[in-house]
């Protein structure tokens, strides 16, 4: 049983990746998701083209939106309008969470703000995903993942060699599905303090918190090193431990190793690699020796490794002893034994046919969440809304005033 939110009700208002996200996790976990749009713009998202992979959009599904929007019921409602917004209120009453992307003045200007849907409804949770925070100078300031987690945030430096004329850019939604699942988890703390204490909170996340989270490490060692960043792991030769680095295979591809009890990991490699010679080294005898001559051990290492193939090697490792990894392109993450194991891939069927979406990493009782595709623009407006006690009559007059889709 997977459905450890079965019950829940949330409202999104939300756009784009970063706070939907954290819908899409809750819908997994059981939750009634209802994304709210707008009647004839909709999500952004809908209409995003990236990088210009999707082409005319005809026979691939619009992945970017079906990650942050799988497994949730779309109603589409101009909640400026009049009747609009009192259709929202009459969801909201029904709701236990009420999840927003939208920044201070904008929740004022349309009323639905933490004052005007606890009017409606005291018991809610209300959900804040922001790109800056809920205060400071800059809280009304928009953020994507790419500006605000990832340059501001500090990652980009952080990973980019020093050698680079410029900056490392950011992978699509690199920090926005970490924080949606942030938000989740936020929420599923709150839901339990209402539960066993009746205090509905207010929760807030933004890309800027997550962004520092991420790098903690780095951000607090900065400052007790008085350092601008640390050293980036470019130069493999700075490492005293050479057990703890990458290794290029015969055929060009890489091997991650990070075996940071060199000592007890040490005789176990120089065995599997072909090298039991190495074990008694006095060069390499211990994690000093290996430290003290770091270069002529790297230099060992690479030429062992240098012998295989990739595949080859993925086979030879199998049984070591100490922690290491094949570094693996994207589409590799479909055949990974692991992944399909544990069913970190979920089949979706759509109108394109069926392809994978990433669940969230969480999983209940061992059970791999079923997941469902993103809905289309307002695709159960009318279902809603019957199930709100609202008749035929009703959705006719409200969808001739352009309130609904």
């Amino acid at each position: 049983m997977d459905q450890v939110l079965a019950g829940v009700r949330v409202l999104e208002v939300a756009t784009w990746t970063f706070v939907p996200a954290a819908g899409a996790v809750l819908a997994d976990w059981g939750a009634d998701v209802i994304k709210v749009e707008h009647p004839v713009t909709g999500d952004p998202q809908r209409g995003l083209m990236t990088s210009g992979l999707m082409g005319d959009g005809s026979k691939i599904p619009n992945f970017m939106m079906e990650q942050p929007n799988r497994g949730k019921r779309s109603i589409g409602i101009d909640i400026r309008s009049e009747d609009g917004l009192e259709l929202l209120y009459k969801l909201v009453e029904t709701a236990d969470v009420f999840l927003t992307s939208f920044l201070p003045a904008a929740r004022q200007s349309m009323k639905i703000d933490v004052e005007h849907l606890r009017a409606r409804n005291p018991n809610i949770i209300y959900a804040r995903g922001s790109g800056n925070g809920q205060r400071g100078p800059e809280s009304e300031r928009g953020g994507y993942d790419g500006a605000t987690y990832f340059a501001r945030g500090g990652h980009a430096l952080a990973l980019t060699p020093d050698n680079l004329e410029y900056p490392l850019g950011p992978r699509a939604a690199y920090g926005d599905l970490p924080g949606g699942m942030t938000i989740a988890g936020g929420i599923a703390g709150a839901l339990f303090r209402r539960e066993r204490h009746g205090v509905p909170s207010v929760v807030d996340i933004s890309l800027l918190s997550c962004a520092t989270w991420t790098l903690a490490p780095d951000i607090m060692a900065s400052k007790l090193f008085g350092l601008p960043k640390l050293p980036t792991g470019g130069n493999r030769e700075m490492n005293p431990n050479p057990l703890v680095g990458s290794y290029k295979t015969k055929d060009g591809r890489f091997l991650m190793l990070c075996m940071l009890e060199s000592d007890r990991y040490w005789p176990d490699l120089c065995r599997q690699i072909g090298r039991p010679e190495l074990i008694d080294d006095p060069r390499f005898k211990d994690h000093a020796a290996r430290g003290e001559n770091k270069t002529e051990c790297i230099r060992a290492l690479d030429a062992a490794f240098a012998e295989r193939t990739f595949d080859e090697w993925k086979d030879e490792l199998l049984d070591a002893e100490g922690v290491w990894s094949p570094y693996q392109l994207p589409i590799e993450l479909h055949d990974d034994v692991q992944v399909q194991a544990n069913g970190y891939l979920r089949p979706v069927e759509s109108d394109q046919g069926t392809f994978n979406v990433v669940g969230n990493p969480v999983q209940f009782d061992e059970t791999p969440p079923a997941l469902t595709r993103a809905p289309q623009h307002g695709e159960h407006t009318e279902t809603l809304l019957l199930e709100l006690g609202y008749d035929w009559d009703d959705i006719i007059r409200l969808k001739d005033a352009g309130a609904i889709l």
